[in-house]
């Protein structure tokens, strides 16, 4: 995720804003296919990390993912007319969530897949949503927490430490880049809660925001890279395409994907796009890289996809004030009292 509003930690403000701001038509393609799209995306974005750290230092493959992602939304900005917001408190505090969503952990996964598998790296990208149970706990009060979400939470960290080989020491497992990739997952949702408690309010279109985002990300790398890096001497093809598509695709085109499918099916679902990701890493890593895999990443995955479930889940909604929420609740409410004509 690299949106500057995030359908994990604003969905009722990204699903609104997003359906104002979109035609009412429907869309030429079926969500479930554009669903299916973004889930592959998203999901080979860390096997061509691999491929473009081979070739290219890791802050050379970030600044290059941003600046073809940024180029997408400006191409989709100009054909849709879209302005650039105006307000300098806008700036930023994009700047700050350019910095979290995307310099800083596109980087950190970037270095981390130098030394850890691309299957780690998307597995440890799956514990997003535990961070940010854990996180929105603390920094925003109406995120009360439930014994569902603990459960979840709990049930989560069981499945990381399954993943790390916890028993056997963590042995045979690098744990710089490990500890990256898992930084990585943790900037996330720091950028979201971020954006949720300065932005929530702001009447700019997401596409408007999140094109300035990924404007001033590319900026922060510019500055950054020649720092550390110096300039190729050659630019083999496979890892630059492996660049390109990683910008264009999986950062362009799958925010335009994403923003389309929680104004069309709500975030609720767009979100179950998550669970998806590291299932799709996990076998490209595998049949594409040849990278081995133990029998303790793909269960302990799967256990940090449950606990990541729980967190999400917010049980059955309760009716406000104690009154009705539907027409067939309140039918049902005047039929108990005997207070419904015939």
């Amino acid at each position: 995720m690299s949106s500057a509003t995030s359908p994990r930690t604003q969905p009722d403000a990204a699903a609104s804003a997003t359906a104002l701001a979109s035609p009412a038509r429907r869309p030429a393609v079926d969500w479930r296919i554009r669903f299916g799209v973004l889930s592959l995306v998203w999901g080979f974005s860390f096997l061509l990390i691999k491929v473009g750290t081979e070739a290219y230092a890791p802050f050379q493959v970030t600044f290059g993912r941003l600046l073809f992602g940024t180029a997408v939304l400006a191409v989709a900005m100009a054909v849709k007319r879209e302005r650039l917001p105006r307000s300098a408190r806008t700036w930023g505090h994009l700047t700050v969530a350019a910095f979290f969503l995307n310099a800083l952990p596109f980087s950190l996964f970037a270095y981390s897949e130098l030394t850890i598998p691309s299957t780690l790296a998307g597995i440890c990208n799956a514990t997003s949503p535990l961070w940010g149970m854990a996180l929105s706990m603390v920094a925003l009060s109406e995120d009360r927490p439930t014994r569902r979400r603990v459960a979840g939470l709990g049930l989560g960290f069981i499945g990381v430490l399954t993943v790390l080989g916890a028993w056997q020491g963590f042995s045979g497992l690098d744990f710089g880049g490990t500890a990256m990739a898992l930084l990585a997952s943790l900037s996330y949702p720091i950028g979201w809660i971020y954006v949720r408690r300065t932005l929530a309010g702001s009447k700019e279109s997401n596409l408007s925001m999140t094109g300035v985002q990924l404007f001033i990300a590319t900026a922060q790398l510019a500055l950054v890279t020649p720092l550390f890096t110096t300039v190729p001497t050659s630019f083999p093809l496979v890892p630059l395409l492996a660049v390109l598509a990683l910008g264009a695709l999986g950062t362009g085109l799958a925010v335009l994907l994403q923003y389309g499918l929680v104004a069309e099916i709500g975030p609720t679902t767009a979100q179950m796009v998550t669970y998806f990701i590291p299932v799709i890493a996990t076998i490209a890593g595998v049949a594409v890289l040849g990278e081995h895999l133990g029998w303790n990443t793909p269960v302990g995955a799967v256990i940090v996809l449950a606990g990541a479930a729980l967190t999400q889940s917010r049980g059955r909604p309760r009716d406000r004030g104690g009154l009705p929420s539907t027409p067939r609740a309140w039918r049902t409410l005047l039929d108990r009292r005997g207070c419904r004509q015939s």
